[in-house]
């Protein structure tokens, strides 16, 4: 099977579109992930215009029986994956003191556990692969008012690197995007320019960690 595969799970309009618009045009087929059917149709069908050939799978990031299902119908579909970006994070917004053990518990099975249960699905279909995980500043320097996101974030970040240490020498690559920013059209801190450093990562398969600030 000569084309590429790229699973996106936690599909959005930001970031993950045009990650799939990035790896689209050059010659990758797109499958993602999200609990949104309608928005996930949405997707597909302005990666088509651009020329893509992308679906939507219907599965819950929260749960892991649900990830797995989708995940499941993702390599029946293709039968590989060769690039996983992970782009799935939550966090109620408040100070350390004001959350509940809940709430942080169930953040973090979205901004990590739900990357771990990815990777472990995928890796028995990807040779010489490539996963891509959303990381972000908040992992090095945590605000308190968001203090469950920075959790996620740090959790994610260090996940990479165990990740890496792991499966580096079975011939997959581990990366993370620590981006140091909000998110926004029209600024450096693009889901473009953003995009398109995910594709260097992918094609350079070196750093562990790459930081995405402005200089």
């Amino acid at each position: 099977m000569s084309e590429k595969i790229l699973l996106i799970v936690g599909a959005g309009p930001g970031i993950s579109l045009n990650t799939a618009k990035k790896f689209g045009k050059e010659g990758f087929k797109v499958a993602m992930i999200s609990r949104n059917m309608e928005s996930l149709n949405k997707y597909k069908n302005e990666l088509k215009k651009d020329g893509i050939t992308a679906e939507g799978f219907a599965g819950d990031v929260a749960s892991t029986e649900s990830l797995i299902t989708a995940i499941d119908t993702v390599i029946k579909t293709y039968g590989k994956i060769d690039v996983l970006l992970y782009n799935a994070a939550a966090g109620k917004t408040g100070a350390p003191t004001t959350l509940s053990v809940d709430q942080l518990v169930g953040d973090f099975k979205i901004s990590v556990a739900g990357a771990l249960t990815s990777v472990k699905e995928v890796i028995p279909y990807m040779q010489n692969g490539t996963i891509l995980l959303t990381g972000g500043g908040l992992a090095v320097n945590p605000y308190a008012d968001y203090a469950s996101l920075a959790v996620g974030k740090a959790g994610i970040r260090n996940l990479a690197y165990s990740l890496n240490q792991e499966l580096n020498p079975k011939g997959i690559y581990v990366g993370t995007l620590t981006i140091k920013g909000f998110v926004r059209e029209g600024t450096y801190f693009s889901p473009e320019n953003i995009a398109e450093t995910f594709y260097h990562m992918y094609e350079n398969r070196k750093e562990v960690e790459v930081t995405f600030e402005e200089e």
